[in-house]
């Protein structure tokens, strides 16, 4: 069966915050992001996770690059591409992917994740990528992570589909073989973990710029180091990513919104959902 995410469901599942909390209570977030000539994915990914309620945020981008993240997202912490340890323990949650290449560095930083972290990953953009050039890969995905494909990266990863409904009905099956949860975006972005199937009800064709899915990856990794399943933190996520964008429709149209205003009204999505 395959229902419609409601904002009243979105609100049964957000997690209240409590008055005696601190930063530690809220995850700490790892993004891998961004590279020379795209670290306006990094930057877009980090304010949104930032925006997300989580209580840490590190980015993790090339050493060259650093000033671009300090500069622009005083909020996060920083480490280096170039001398990323195995050591994952003080991360809840990590994203990977948008802006990251697909050079040798990015396919080894991948791999090490994939070995070294215990826990869920959100695998966006280029990491998708690398998984379909290195199909085997996939086997490796640890289990409740969430794959955030476009259908041009998705049949990268799964072969050519003919139609929306085939992915869906891919995106099924895959979801179960790997054990993780699925967003296939686009209209009505297609949400499923294999069991549980949902179509998202917010949103609008202003989202149809670059940025949008770098965002959405950066808001669903804030989410998941929140201790939210996958699933939860993708259905949270994708309609709040939607719903701050009907929101930006205030102000502005589908043809002049960006993603950064998008960004900025997800505190109104979030008030919004819980009123």
């Amino acid at each position: 069966m395959m229902e419609n995410i409601s904002a009243a469901f979105i609100k049964s599942i957000i997690k209240e915050r409590l008055p005696d909390s601190h930063k530690g209570t809220y995850g700490h977030a790892l993004l891998i992001a961004g590279n020379t000539g795209k670290m306006g994915a990094a930057l877009i990914a980090a304010k949104a996770c930032v925006r997300s309620g989580v209580g840490l945020i590190t980015v993790n981008v090339p050493f060259m690059e650093q000033l671009t993240i300090q500069v622009s997202v005083p909020e996060a912490m920083i480490n280096f591409r170039e001398s990323l340890s195995n050591d994952y323990d003080n991360f809840s949650a990590i994203g990977i992917g948008p802006g990251i290449g697909k050079n040798s560095l990015e396919k080894k930083v991948l791999k090490e994740i994939m070995k070294y972290f215990g826990g869920a990953l959100v695998i966006d953009a280029d990491a998708l990528n690398i998984l379909a050039d290195y199909k085997k890969l996939q086997e490796k995905i640890p289990e409740n992570s969430i794959l955030t494909p476009h259908p041009k990266e998705f049949d990268r990863l799964f072969g050519n589909h003919l139609s929306t409904e085939e992915r869906k009905q891919t995106a099924i099956k895959k979801a179960q073989e790997l054990n993780c949860v699925i967003v296939l975006k686009g209209y009505e972005t297609f949400v499923t973990n294999g069991s549980e199937h949902f179509f998202n009800t917010t949103g609008n064709s202003g989202l149809a710029k670059g940025g949008s899915g770098d965002a959405l990856t950066g808001l669903v990794t804030g989410l998941l180091a929140q201790h939210y399943d996958g699933l939860n933190a993708a259905l949270i996520g994708v309609f709040l990513h939607g719903l701050a964008a009907d929101i930006t429709l205030e102000k502005q149209s589908m043809e002049t919104m960006i993603i950064t205003d998008v960004i900025q009204n997800l505190g109104a999505a979030f008030t919004q959902i819980a009123s």
